[in-house]
């Protein structure tokens, strides 16, 4: 029996109402059963994760999309400890940071409100399960979860423990919805629900992002591929930079923020580069690069147009020569996806001009692109890190997940 994809966002658009006008005391009362039930029963989610880490197994997937997959005791207690941060911060929910008094008496407030219902559509990471219901929670959003049918054994563990914090608490289990089923005709006919759904968030590769803008009729907000860029400019410490290139694509590779091209000026590149080629080959990196990188490195394989628009989410980068810190920004703003590029300087005016001039969600100077994330940004964790440009840009937090209505307050006040 299939299931009915129209109900279950029926029963979100009804429970939205009363998380919406919940105390943030009731609000992080949840969160905080949510932490202690992810806790007490690790047990349980762990048995279920090594389903499909077995599965994942069998299929093929590669060290790093496995490394995604995986929950143990330790990830599952930072997961706990994310939901306890996200239950101290701010509740952003009934407050204003503008009001005007007109001529005519008339007291206008902007007042942030809950979005509504929102469908979350994401691949591989069952920890985005936990962020982003409690996100959710907190901001006053009731949620539709679609997690990849690679983690479906380990969501539907995670969302069982939710619901029991739920209910545990005296509150509605359909505050948080699962679609549970593998079907792409689920996801269709959620993306045509804009009756009930206010707004959708995917955060994936390139063909489930093109796959849910191309078939929504409900607003979408892009958490697109991370092809990030780190640029060393011919002033650029070589240390530090060794040190933040090798972190910003080995430390976890298989996520967004992590680098998937070296940029590196002409100038300092016979010096740079056989230093850390060396450093990557420790790790395993696989090495693809320009033809002026292989003069230097002649081990590197030659890169190709396509290797400029990839995200390997691997062991594996390309490296790519400039010859100025003007080529390198025009390289990022046309190959890049706009999420987190850095320059490794001590030169001011090149810092301050690959700021100004990137066209990215989050531009860094002289540190790794893997801080681009909502626990490191102080947001406690993210529902995604979007790459548009409308509403919210950068790792999306509570307030990103609100929008507002303005309360006006009048003394009998008519136009005339």
């Amino acid at each position: 029996m299939g299931i009915d994809v129209k109900k279950l966002a029926q029963d979100a658009a009804e429970a939205r109402y009363d998380l919406a006008k919940m105390s943030t005391n009731a609000k992080n009362g949840i969160l905080s059963k949510i932490a202690g039930y992810l806790e007490m029963r690790s047990s349980f989610i762990i048995e279920q994760n090594k389903k499909d880490i077995a599965a994942g197994k069998e299929k093929g997937l590669s060290g790093a999309m496995l490394d995604r997959l995986l929950l143990d005791e330790q990830r599952i207690k930072k997961i706990a400890s994310a939901v306890r941060e996200i239950m101290n911060l701010p509740d952003p929910v009934g407050t204003s940071n503008s009001q005007v008094r007109r001529p005519n008496g008339l007291v206008i407030s902007k007042v942030r409100v809950p979005i509504g219902v929102i469908g979350i559509i994401y691949e591989s990471r069952p920890n985005v399960t936990i962020d982003a219901a409690v996100l959710c929670l907190k901001s006053g959003n009731a949620v539709i979860l679609k997690g990849g049918s690679e983690a479906i054994n380990s969501n539907r563990a995670l969302v069982a423990v939710i619901k029991e914090a739920l209910s545990s608490s005296g509150y509605s289990k359909d505050f948080v919805q699962f679609l549970d089923s593998t079907e792409h005709s689920a996801v269709s006919e959620l993306l045509k629900l804009d009756a009930y759904v206010n707004l959708i968030i995917p955060r994936g590769g390139h063909n489930l992002i093109s796959f849910v803008t191309q078939n929504s009729t409900i607003p979408v907000i892009k958490h697109d591929m991370g092809l990030c860029h780190n640029f060393v400019d011919e002033q650029a410490d070589i240390e530090q930079a060794i040190k933040i290139c090798y972190n910003a694509k080995v430390q976890r590779p298989g996520v967004c923020n992590a680098m998937e091209t070296l940029l590196v000026h002409k100038n300092i590149a016979q010096e740079f580069l056989p230093k850390m080629a060396s450093e990557y080959e420790k790790a395993g990196v696989e090495l693809r690069g320009c033809e002026e990188t292989r003069r230097i490195i002649p081990q590197v394989k030659e890169a190709t147009e396509e290797d400029w628009k990839t995200e390997y989410l691997d062991l594996i980068l390309s490296i790519k020569i400039v010859n100025s810190v003007d080529e390198a920004i025009a390289f990022i703003n046309k190959y890049g996806s706009h999420h987190s590029d850095a320059i490794l300087t001590e030169n001011y005016a090149n810092a301050m001009k690959f700021l100004n001039e990137v066209d990215s969600a989050a531009v860094y100077v002289n540190a790794s692109t893997r801080f681009t994330d909502g626990g490191e940004f102080g947001l406690g964790a993210e529902i995604g890190i979007s790459t548009d440009r409308l509403h919210a840009r950068g790792p999306m937090g509570l307030e990103e997940l609100t929008t507002f209505k303005y309360v006006v307050y009048g003394d009998g006040q008519i136009r005339e």
